[in-house]
């Protein structure tokens, strides 16, 4: 018998047939349970608090509200639910918002079913999870930002480099201090330093940053 906890899932979206296919992907994945189907934002804001879901598959651009004012209102809640974003939108800028907002993942509509459901698990995982071809928009819309040339002239410890590489591998904080053998609210910490000295403003820009680094 398997005792592995099974990952409950809201699915918030005004786009029904989206919705309803995205919904019967899900039912096929013994891993995850299915606990809501949210029609818009208020409504999806008002089912997570009530059924505080592990995790929370969200729209864009609805309607009423948009996707990154529920994810908002999502950060503010405890425990907090990881949030992926499932859009049309390939443009550079949401991408940005999206992440800064703190979603744990990025995805296109667009995607295979299988690739779909190979990412969410991955963000079930702990990993934050942006398909490839988005990465080259990402690091494109930041590159026009002011950056040390390398991790010694930010300052970065080694121990943070050594978290940063973690981060750019797409590591969660438990995972980072299990690897390191280091609590979690130190790993905490230690992002929260690594991000003030690239003046960046998530962890997932870190990770670009990290990718595009000059070495040496």
């Amino acid at each position: 018998m398997n005792d592995t906890p099974l990952e409950s899932v809201l699915i918030v979206d005004d786009h029904p047939l989206f919705r309803k296919g995205l919904a019967q992907l899900l039912q096929t994945v013994p891993a995850f349970r299915l606990v809501g189907e949210a029609t818009g934002g208020a409504e999806g804001v008002e089912m997570a608090r009530s059924l505080q879901p592990d995790l929370v598959l969200l729209d864009l651009n609805m309607r009423d509200m948009s996707g990154l004012e529920v994810l908002r209102q999502l950060r503010q809640m405890r425990p907090e639910p990881r949030v992926v974003m499932i859009t049309v939108s390939d443009q550079g800028e949401d991408v940005v918002a999206a992440l800064r907002g703190g979603v744990d993942g990025y995805l296109l509509k667009d995607m295979e079913p299988e690739a779909m459901v190979a990412a969410l698990a991955d963000v079930a995982a702990g990993r934050v999870v942006i398909p490839p071809e988005l990465n080259l928009l990402l690091a494109a819309a930041l590159r026009s930002e002011v950056r040390p040339q390398s991790a010694d002239a930010a300052g970065l410890t080694e121990q943070e480099q050594r978290i940063l590489d973690k981060i750019a591998a797409g590591l969660s904080n438990k995972m980072i201090g299990r690897e390191l053998n280091i609590a979690e609210g130190t790993v905490k910490v230690h992002v929260k330093h690594i991000l003030r000295k690239l003046n960046l403003r998530s962890r997932v820009e870190a990770a670009v940053w990290a990718v595009e680094r000059p070495r040496g």
